[in-house]
């Protein structure tokens, strides 16, 4: 999911031209956005039942905690849990509810973290219970934003070796300050090394939410692995070995229990399916977004995108997208949790909290493959952390270092956006170059008297803010 306020990805990629080759993939994204507006009209559904602009549902003690943690230093957080903050009664409502199922966040996760997207989407809490403001690519991502991005790298030289995996580096130490000065990898089971000049440059994306993700198939479960089915945590772990200011990965990697999930992918070479949920949320395809279970054991939800949503798609198959967060947990409609269960059960569930049944259910199952993909880190990212956990683009004590992805430091954005990535990419070459540039600074709708009216108004459930005396004192009150 993007964002108007994603700075840095439409810096970037406003260099970009498309795969046509026609305009920048920035413009492409944006005036795609103005063809098909994201709003959703049945953003909850409960016992079979759309819910249209959902109320959040917050009592003001929980309204105030969110406030405070607003306003809290992240020093004072330290590593604590959202849980250490709310009741158990804030974790029911329908505001939790759609924040945990739109970010994946769970109870246990850090608090300094949900305080870092309290602030950094609060322009966006108005309008949250429909989505609004939620912006897309033409097709996925892979084909809309990578490929452009690979092939305009490719055009000017840059050597991707695929079936490789970096597992050490080695270091020097001159004139007090560190350098890589070696590169330790395998490639299709060759061991070799990359010996480094001193004009050379080394950026290492530490960590992955991806990592030891398994594709299980419509007749079988995804199998759960670990961090030594991969190579991308072993390495921050060699790496960090005796080095404090490279961070500390086992806060990250040592947790699959609290950071695993399973996504799921269904293809469809019938329109029934599409055409019951256009009926029954009153969205097309691509327009309601996020469609969550509010009754759902597995906190599971599902998203229809526009059709096609791969280039070369055929015309006769629909493709949509679906994810629970709840993975140990028995179904509603299917009495196994969803980690042990296969694709065609996992749709089934889903079709049961449709209240889809009978024939209808038989029909659309039999033109149907879901494939689901575990996946064990997806938000390791999320896990409670303390300062020097995650360390800085450009490590203190380093010259030709540096770090990149959702698992260095920067202060004021968010994990787990496209954004993070890219800023810290954005952060990481101009420090090495020398460049006298810096990226966009994050968006801070915090200090917008407008945003934070809106935000108070849409948190309290007001219907009619403009009619309301006490939106009326409130806007006195700012002025």
């Amino acid at each position: 999911m993007l964002e108007s306020k994603y700075l840095c990805t439409y810096d970037l990629f406003s260099t970009i031209p498309t795969l046509g080759g026609d305009k920048t993939v920035t413009q492409e994204i944006f005036e795609w956005n103005e063809v098909l507006k994201t709003t959703s009209h049945s953003r909850l559904i409960r016992k079979g039942q759309t819910i249209n602009a959902p109320e959040f549902g917050l009592g003001e003690l929980h309204i105030l905690t969110l406030e405070r943690l607003a306003l809290e230093p992240e020093e004072m957080l330290g590593s604590t849990s959202i849980q250490d903050h709310f009741d158990e009664h804030f974790f029911k409502t329908n505001f939790w509810l759609m924040w945990c199922s739109t970010f994946a966040f769970q109870p246990w996760h850090s608090a300094v973290e949900f305080k870092r997207y309290l602030l950094r989407f609060t322009h966006m809490i108005n309008g949250f219970n429909q989505l609004r403001g939620i912006m897309r690519t033409v097709y996925n991502q892979y084909d809309s934003m990578i490929r452009p991005l690979y092939k305009w790298l490719q055009e000017r030289g840059v050597n991707f070796q695929l079936n490789t995996t970096v597992q050490n580096l080695s270091f020097d130490n001159k004139d007090g300050m560190g350098t890589v000065d070696k590169i330790f990898y395998t490639q299709s089971g060759m061991t070799g090394e990359i010996l480094l000049s001193p004009k050379d440059l080394v950026i290492v994306t530490l960590g992955s939410m991806t990592e030891a993700s398994t594709l299980g198939a419509d007749d079988r479960p995804a199998v759960l692995k670990g961090k030594n089915d991969g190579g991308a945590w072993t390495l921050w772990e060699n790496i960090a070995q005796g080095r404090p200011e490279f961070g500390h990965p086992e806060r990250f990697a040592g947790h699959i229990d609290q950071s695993k999930w399973i996504s799921t992918t269904t293809t469809l070479v019938s329109p029934r399916f599409f055409e019951a949920m256009r009926d029954l949320t009153g969205n097309v395809a691509g327009e309601g977004g996020l469609v969550t279970f509010a009754d759902s054991n597995w906190l599971a939800s599902i998203v229809l995108p526009f059709q096609p949503h791969f280039i070369g798609q055929p015309n006769n198959v629909n493709v949509f997208w679906g994810y629970g967060l709840s993975v140990d947990k028995p179904g509603n409609y299917v009495q196994k949790p969803m980690q042990e269960c296969s694709g065609r059960e996992i749709f089934t569930e889903f079709l049961g909290h449709l209240g889809i049944s009978g024939k209808q259910l038989s029909h659309i199952l039999e033109g149907s493959i879901t494939i689901p993909c575990m996946m064990p880190f997806i938000t390791s990212q999320f896990l409670c952390r303390a300062k020097g956990d995650r360390p800085d683009v450009i490590p203190t004590g380093w010259k030709n270092l540096a770090f990149t992805g959702q698992f260095c430091e920067q202060p004021d954005d968010v994990v787990f956006t496209v954004e993070y990535s890219i800023r810290s990419a954005a952060n990481a070459v101009y420090s090495l170059l020398g460049l006298h540039r810096n990226p966009p600074t994050v968006y801070r709708g915090q200090f917008h008297l407008k945003v934070l009216l809106d935000a108070y108004i849409a948190l309290h459930d007001m219907k009619e803010p403009a009619q309301t005396a006490e939106a009326t004192a409130i806007e006195l009150a700012l002025g």
